[in-house]
């Protein structure tokens, strides 16, 4: 079994590899029982987004980790995937502005995306 820094460092380097914009990663154990990290991230279009998430899926699945749920996913705007302690936001630039995540957790540490690469 994985720890939660170990999910987070997973999606991010998947996200990463199939070029997501804007991943930001909170760590959130301080402010919320909901997750230890956030990772919110832009997907340039639907089609993208889809691919973000499914590659996100692969590559934790393959590492024993399924996520508990998966929702948006049709939608395209806004895809959530559940890892219990990770929740990955890929977010269509329209939504991400609209929902805000990073303004309404600004509570939560903040964690360079370059640690999380390394």
């Amino acid at each position: 079994m994985l720890s939660s820094y170990e999910i987070a460092h997973l999606a991010v380097k998947a996200l990463d590899d199939k070029k997501a914009k804007d991943i930001q990663i909170l760590k959130t154990d301080k402010v919320t029982v909901l997750a230890d990290y956030f990772i919110l991230c832009t997907a340039s279009s639907t089609t993208h987004g889809k691919t973000l998430a499914d590659e996100t899926d692969k590559i934790l699945s393959q590492a024993g980790e399924q996520p508990l749920r998966r929702e948006g996913y049709r939608s395209g705007g806004w895809t959530l995937l559940d890892f219990g302690c990770v929740i990955v936001h890929i977010f269509s630039e329209e939504m991400r502005q609209f929902y805000a995540l990073d303004r309404l957790w600004s509570d939560a540490e903040k964690v360079d995306v370059e640690d999380m690469l390394d």
